[in-house]
């Protein structure tokens, strides 16, 4: 398992009976998270401290319910050198996935051992948390991502991070149709990173089905990448989609045209109150020579 265990601002207290509980700076929230298929609960007296939980509804969705009233609408956690701005929203998320540290510690080792400028390509680039990390050990970046809302985020997250003058282009697009039109241009990239939906609509209603368009996609990403490409990382929370699926993917695009290693693993947050690991999605790895 890729574990991510170097946060310092964020600390995953708990997580049993389909709930998490974590701190997020000094905030305590409460989320459900399906993957917390046990129990019983470690640090019971704090699952009832929080300063926000998040209630499921039964027809969709759901919202916040808080009980310190002095919570702010948004607040800064970091994580090494990087500053994000962190948010409770409508969809339960906070705009920042924790476990996904591991991988930019992972791919901005790469990236600073290169000895060459190194240009990325961030897909379903969300509110840049790779995006952020790729800039800090020096790498070119162009961040796609279908929301308008998300890639101003994003840019949020860059310049809290003082990176705000370093190489990067924000776009909104379509992830395949931004990769054909980069092909024609004659594009290359040295780098790829993608975190692919399980469903989604891109701004013109593209119906995005991973199931049916991560291959695809995939392989028409390899076209983009330089003679000489650094690494190409998939992440997913499909649910089903397992590693050997990942691994499949990059063994039959990336590795077949430039060999390489190829990896995937479960990505996980180690729970403070008794050691366990939730799961939290799989993240696929091609390196390349």
């Amino acid at each position: 398992m890729f574990l991510a265990d170097k946060w310092d601002d964020y600390i995953l207290i708990d997580a049993c009976g389909g709930e998490k509980l974590e701190y997020w700076g000094k905030y305590l929230l409460r989320r459900p998270d399906p993957l917390a298929a046990w129990s019983p609960r470690s640090e019971k007296a704090l699952w009832n401290k929080t300063d926000a939980t998040y209630h499921r509804s039964p027809s969709g969705g759901g919202s916040w319910e808080y009980f310190n009233k002095k919570i702010p609408d948004r607040w800064q956690i970091r994580y090494r050198d990087l500053t994000f701005n962190v948010r409770p929203t409508g969809f339960k998320h906070t705009g920042l996935f924790p476990e996904q540290a591991v991988n930019w510690d992972w791919f901005s080792e790469l990236i600073k051992s290169a000895s060459r400028p190194i240009r990325v390509l961030n897909l379903f680039a969300y509110t840049g948390g790779a995006t952020a990390a790729a800039l800090a050990a020096g790498a070119q970046v162009v961040h796609v991502d279908a929301s308008k809302g998300m890639v101003t985020w994003a840019k949020e997250n860059v310049t809290s991070s003082g990176l705000a003058d370093k190489p990067v282009r924000y776009i909104v697009d379509d992830a395949k149709k931004f990769v054909l039109r980069e092909q024609r241009r004659s594009r290359v990239y040295d780098a790829v990173i993608m975190d692919p939906p399980s469903y989604g609509r891109g701004p013109s209603g593209e119906v995005w089905k991973i199931e049916n368009e991560l291959y695809p996609l995939v392989s028409e990403c390899v076209k983009l990448l330089s003679d000489k490409p650094l690494f190409f990382l998939i992440n997913s929370y499909t649910t089903g989609l397992s590693a050997q699926v990942l691994t499949n993917i990059l063994t039959m695009t990336a590795a077949k045209k430039f060999g390489g290693k190829t990896e995937a693993e479960e990505i996980g947050l180690p729970m403070k109150s008794n050691g366990l690991v939730l799961p939290c999605g799989i993240s696929g790895r091609w390196t390349g020579v």
